[in-house]
């Protein structure tokens, strides 16, 4: 059994909630998780522009032409919306020849152990991604695919209905990354299988 698996195995119950996995780092003692973000924040403030996370050549490949969104607005409690509690970016955008496709971006800046415990939970899930370069995971839900990718402190998260496998979702995760963690790799104990039962 891997000391990921072992890890994680405390967090099989959770199907990534971000609320819970942050808070569990942020000191709230014994009262459970808050629906406020504010006690619970750990993240360092994000300071690139959606600009510099996601170049428009990065949207090249999806073949249409994208405009940013200037007030996204995330849905309560999902993984957007805890990243931008934690002082996080997170960036909309929207095809200019049909508004119901989307990309969204989340990139937070977190402590080692908020990284570690999302880490283990997405771990847990499964979908694991070599080719993100980083440590990383995809899954499908509701017609819109979900990456997740670990560089650095940072955890970005990407979410669009353009993305129907983890090759889909690439260039934006490989555009972000480059833009917070440009030398970050997956590290060498990263796992690269299922837990061990």
């Amino acid at each position: 059994m891997t000391s990921r698996s072992l890890r994680a195995s405390g967090l099989a119950a959770l199907v990534v909630p971000a609320a819970l996995v942050l808070a569990a780092c942020s000191g709230t003692d014994g009262g459970g998780p808050s629906a406020s973000a504010s006690p619970g924040v750990v993240g360092e403030r994000v300071t690139q522009s959606c600009r510099t996370l996601v170049p428009a050549a990065a949207f090249a490949v999806y073949g249409q032409e994208f405009e940013r969104v200037r007030t996204p607005q995330p849905a309560d409690g999902s993984p957007v919306a805890q990243i931008a509690a934690q002082d996080g970016r997170v960036c909309t955008w929207r095809s200019t020849t049909d508004d119901s496709v989307t990309v969204t971006v989340a990139v937070a800046h977190l402590p080692a152990e908020s990284l570690t415990r999302l880490e283990d939970a997405l771990f847990e899930q499964g979908g694991s991604v070599p080719t993100y370069t980083v440590e990383g995971y995809f899954s499908l839900a509701d017609d819109a695919g979900r990456a997740d990718a670990f560089a650095g402190p940072y955890w970005i998260h990407t979410t669009s209905g353009l993305y129907t496998e983890p090759g889909t979702a690439q260039p934006v995760v490989d555009a972000v990354r480059q833009a917070v963690a440009p030398d970050a790799t997956a590290p060498a104990t990263a796992p690269s299988g299922s837990p061990t039962p």
